[in-house]
């Protein structure tokens, strides 16, 4: 399998179309490392939960790598939060979504859901599960690359 190191899969729990509309008490989060499965769960979107997670992923030496089912909704909210509390976001202004690698691998543009029949951690909700059900889905994919070349 290729050595993917620093990819930092993240999913978010809001109650919201976006940060601003957000009760900051109820938004929770997960981030696991894939290669390590080290986990960090968030709770609230308050200067302490992300004081915490910044320091969490300082671990990670060199670029830390956001990955998503969704990063067009998750992203926005650790970007927010970040930028709110510490004045910058660890993971840049960019991020990876699945579902595009997963097309994109497929040469179908529209192909873009099936994979998350590999996840085997159920998708609870609970964003540490979700994030860690994204990985396990990401490693087969991973596999079906590696069986091709």
């Amino acid at each position: 399998m290729l050595e993917l190191n620093n990819l930092i899969f993240v999913d978010c729990e809001g109650h919201g179309p976006a940060p601003t509309f957000n009760d900051d008490l109820s938004f929770e989060f997960g981030a696991v490392d894939f290669k390590s499965k080290q986990s960090f769960h968030g709770h609230g979107g308050t200067k302490q939960t992300f004081e915490k997670f910044n320091k969490w992923l300082n671990q990670f030496k060199g670029r830390i790598i956001f990955v998503s089912d969704n990063p067009a909704y998750d992203w926005q909210f650790i970007n927010y939060y970040f930028y709110k509390f510490l004045g910058h976001n660890p993971f840049g202004h960019s991020a990876r979504r699945i579902s595009d690698f997963y097309a994109g691998l497929k040469g179908d543009f529209f192909d873009s859901q099936s994979w998350k029949n590999w996840r085997v951690t159920p998708h609870d909700h609970n964003p540490v599960h979700d994030a860690l059900g994204n990985i396990e889905a990401f490693e087969k994919i991973l596999k079906l690359v590696k069986n091709d070349n």
